[in-house]
């Protein structure tokens, strides 16, 4: 282990660096040297943690690269999905990132003794071809739950989006370790969108070459599925996760982590402290989702109704001319004694882990997902695109944790006369009175969450499933970097990027 260096290569979105930094202290935790390939905007959102993980005695690093997007007409700083706000932009980030190659060979080539494994995001193929000039070992790091890997193999495999032409019609998983029917409004993966069939077929290919898969689980919740998924493939593959219930990060970074907070830290703690255990609802959709301005409203009479205290991260408070003509109408005046709202990014890891806490609605994002598993709060789900319709399956239907809110499919397949509205005022409240229900139902989802907690705390420490496979995983490396030997190439350095310390 003594002297290993990993590079690890995430995609520029919130989901994907989080779990990403995570690894890295996990990582140096284990004696590792690593170091965190990202663009100047990411690189500054994390800095905080590194910065914390440095302090512990961590041997982490941030490196800096160029982000190529005004080579394809996104504006200088358009460096995260997060900060996406026109439609036509979004295939211009990815030719973007796609485009990252090139500035990361030359990180690599200024290094002056080639690292010992690259882990890339599985949506960055692109390292690929950068791992293969310079015989660098890469693994891929899977970022959504492997319930939704095993699935869109499967359905890929039996050919079931090409035999199903209307997007609402309902269809069983195929050769599926439980049952799941949806369709293909809600079983989408992330490149399915057309003219996206070069990415889909990249991102096929750097996965079928690389020299493992990691997956941010645990066998406790997944087992079946990782199981399953790698027998599937063929490939050695490690569950290294929650990496969210790794530890070790103070106060300040836990509340910084992805990015620092828009109110401090202290102003929860003590607005949850002033509240009864497992009373409060938390509310947040993420760093991509943004729901349409009147389901904002009608989930917003709904809290009002419940008389609930809750915390709300309403984004779109900064960005819709409605949801603020709303607000401005006393919303958060007749709520004040037991509901605060947050315009923007939010502590969540501190929110989730503190008593007050009893439910969480989340739009199933796997991060969100795991954090709350690893606190032990059940969940009502309000999935919104992509992986988040499977996330709730597993986490509703397999480890009955969560409540459903109602939503059915993507806002976009809507009726328009819907006007993006799926869970009223009324729907709401129903949903929310069942998740912090206190009878025998309530009190036994909980105690299932709690259970899930202990048993993803179990996994991280030493003994645990987890652990256990960070420790293969490192082996592996050690291993493949014995049979490929360590090269120095310094001859054709060229200028190092910025380290961040």
């Amino acid at each position: 282990m003594a002297g290993l260096h990993f590079l690890l290569v995430p995609l520029v979105a919130q989901g994907h660096i989080i779990p990403m930094v995570d690894l890295a202290r996990l990582l140096a935790g284990r004696g590792a040297r690593v170091t965190v390939v990202t663009t100047p905007v990411n690189a500054a959102r994390n800095r905080a943690v590194v910065e914390s993980a440095r302090r512990a005695g961590l041997d982490v690093e941030i490196a800096e690269i160029a982000f190529p997007g005004p080579g394809h007409g996104l504006p200088e700083g358009l460096e995260n999905m997060d900060l996406l706000t026109e439609r036509e932009h979004f295939q211009p980030f990815f030719q973007a990132a796609w485009s990252m190659d090139a500035p990361l060979e030359e990180y690599v080539r200024s290094l002056p003794r080639r690292p010992d494994c690259l882990i890339a995001d599985s949506c960055n193929p692109w390292t690929a071809e950068v791992c293969a000039r310079h015989g660098i070992p890469r693994l891929v790091l899977h970022c959504p739950s492997t319930y939704f890997l095993l699935a869109m193999h499967s359905l890929s495999k039996h050919g079931v989006h090409e035999r199903v032409a209307d997007e609402l019609e309902t269809f069983e998983v195929p050769d599926f370790p439980v049952p799941a029917v949806a369709n293909k409004a809600t079983f989408r993966g992330f490149f399915q969108w057309p003219g996206a069939e070069g990415f889909q077929r990249d991102v096929a290919e750097a996965e079928a070459t690389a020299d493992g898969l990691l997956f941010n689980t645990f066998r406790d919740i997944e087992g079946v599925f990782i199981d399953r998924y790698a027998a599937a493939l063929g490939r050695k593959t490690w569950a290294i996760g929650p990496t969210c219930a790794s530890g070790g990060l103070d106060a300040d970074s836990r509340a910084s982590r992805g990015n620092r907070p828009d109110v401090d830290a202290s102003l929860f703690v003590s607005w949850l402290d002033a509240r009864p255990p497992s009373s409060v609802l938390y509310i947040s959709f993420g760093s991509l989702a943004h729901l349409p301005a009147k389901q904002v409203i009608e989930l917003g009479r709904g809290l009002e109704a419940s008389e609930r205290p809750f915390v709300w991260a309403i984004k779109e408070a900064n960005s819709n001319a409605d949801v603020q003509a709303w607000l401005a109408e006393g919303f958060e005046e007749r709520v004040k004694d037991r509901g605060l709202l947050v315009r923007g990014w939010a502590p969540q890891v501190t929110i989730l882990s503190h008593p007050a806490v009893g439910g969480f609605l989340t739009h199933c994002g796997w991060n969100a997902a795991l954090e709350a598993i690893a606190h032990g709060v059940p969940v009502l789900t309000w999935p919104n695109f992509s992986d988040q319709f499977s996330s709730e399956r597993l986490l509703v239907d397999v480890l009955d944790v969560g409540v459903r809110s109602g939503v059915q499919v993507p806002a976009m397949f809507l009726p328009k006369e819907a006007e993006g509205v799926q869970v009223t005022s009324v729907g709401v409240g129903k949903a929310v009175a069942e998740l912090m229900d206190e009878g025998p139902k309530g009190t036994a989802r909980r105690a299932r969450a709690k259970d899930l907690a202990a048993k993803a705390k179990a996994a991280m420490e030493e003994g645990g499933s987890s652990y256990a496979d960070l420790t293969d995983m490192i082996h592996h490396v050690t291993v493949l970097g014995g049979k490929k030997g360590h090269e120095v190439d310094t001859t054709s350095a060229r200028a190092m990027p910025s380290i961040l310390h």
